[in-house]
């Protein structure tokens, strides 16, 4: 690092400000938190016509074009010359790469011919999603092979879980991990955000039962297994479904008397929450799971996939319960047993407000800062004479 200028970080991404999804959201909140700390934060990823919020930063664009078959997001195809130049005029101390695509891949290639520290967050359990496309599957092992030489070359990598952590060490990959949780706004979500208007204003009685999910809808948040066990539920419910995407007409058409209400944010969605009654979210391709501690801050028990993210969030028997997302009958089985019992739903979902309650947003983004500043002191231990 120079002296006498503030820290630079140039941070790769390939989502940033065109999707509001829980990458983009994440490094949203670390720049904006970063620059109110004085660093200097640039930051290089693709983006559309229109973002799709308010984002924070400043962006150098990078040119892409919509991922195929999944049109929602952007790939970029490398790291254009033009794009190399201002990123290395803009001299960061660190590259910090979020996505370990063609993009990240040619940061990190950058970083290293320039003997520029780069680190990476991992976000993501992209090897679990190709076995939900047919004509994908066949490149998973080639696709953890890559991801293990990538995060391999990295200086540090910044892990969400426990358990994302233990599966990238089954996986092979050697030991440079931290632990970075997310944090929570636990004012925004909150039981105080239950609202009687809510329900009435989709005709939903007092005493009915709400079942809440929350995600992008595709297959790898394991629609089969959502559609699938609340369709076994034979206690008297409503399901709502808040999110949109490419499989909407397959939970659609699985579950036709769910409410649909699209994607949300804001006072809406944690009004969505706290007033719902059990929260439901089998997806095994998590790191970590936003949408799980929204609804934990939010006071809900939670019914949640024996995966990564979920299992170092749900305490079994204690917040909610855990299934294996492969196993229809038993989510099913662990909706029923909290839908029948309202008052072990409410102990859970007072143990899960408690639970979120410890999952600060400034302690999190405190601790990448002392990361940044840790990889600089190695570097500067490295290279004194």
């Amino acid at each position: 690092m120079n002296s006498g200028r503030p820290l630079r970080i140039a941070l790769v991404t390939s989502s940033y400000n065109y999707i509001a999804d829980g990458v983009a959201l994440t490094l949203n909140r670390l720049v904006g938190w970063l620059e109110q700390q004085g660093v200097e934060v640039l930051v290089f990823t693709p983006t559309a016509a229109t973002p799709a919020f308010a984002y924070k930063g400043a962006i150098v664009p990078v040119p892409s074009i919509p991922l195929p078959g999944r049109p929602e997001y952007r790939l970029a195809l490398g790291m254009a010359g033009y794009v190399k130049r201002q990123l290395l005029d803009f001299q960061p101390d660190i590259i910090h790469i979020a996505v370990p695509d063609l993009l990240g891949s040619a940061a990190l290639k950058l970083a290293q011919a320039h003997d520029i520290p780069a680190v990476a967050t991992y976000h993501t359990r992209y090897e679990t999603y190709l076995r939900h496309y047919w004509y994908l599957a066949p490149f998973t092992g080639l696709l953890t092979d890559h991801l293990r030489r990538f995060y391999d070359r990295c200086r540090a990598v910044y892990v969400p879980s426990e358990s994302t952590r233990d599966v990238l060490l089954a996986d092979g990959l050697r030991d440079n991990f931290r632990l970075w949780p997310r944090g929570i706004d636990t004012a925004r979500f909150s039981p105080d955000r239950r609202s009687a208007q809510w329900r009435a204003r989709l005709g939903i009685g007092a005493d009915e039962l709400v079942i809440l999910h929350v995600s992008r809808l595709v297959r790898e948040k394991r629609l089969d297994t959502l559609t699938g066990a609340l369709n076994r539920i034979a206690v008297p419910h409503r399901v709502v479904i808040v999110g949109d995407g490419p499989d909407r007409g397959f939970v659609e058409s699985q579950l036709p008397h769910a409410l649909f209400l699209g994607f949300l944010n804001g006072d809406d969605l944690a009004a969505a929450y706290a007033s719902s009654d059990l929260f439901v979210f089998p997806s095994d391709s998590e790191s970590f799971g936003n949408v799980t501690l929204e609804a934990m801050a939010s006071g809900l028990a939670c019914v949640c996939a024996d995966a990564t993210g979920s299992r170092s969030l749900v305490v079994a028997g204690e917040t909610g319960l855990l299934a294996s997302a492969d196993d229809v009958e038993a989510f099913a089985a662990a909706v029923t047993a909290l839908a029948q019992a309202p008052a072990l739903r409410a102990r859970m979902g007072q143990a899960s407000r408690a639970r979120a309650m410890t999952f600060s947003w400034d302690e999190t983004l405190a601790r990448m800062l002392g990361y940044y500043r840790a990889v600089l002191a190695q570097n500067e231990k490295k290279t004194a004479p």
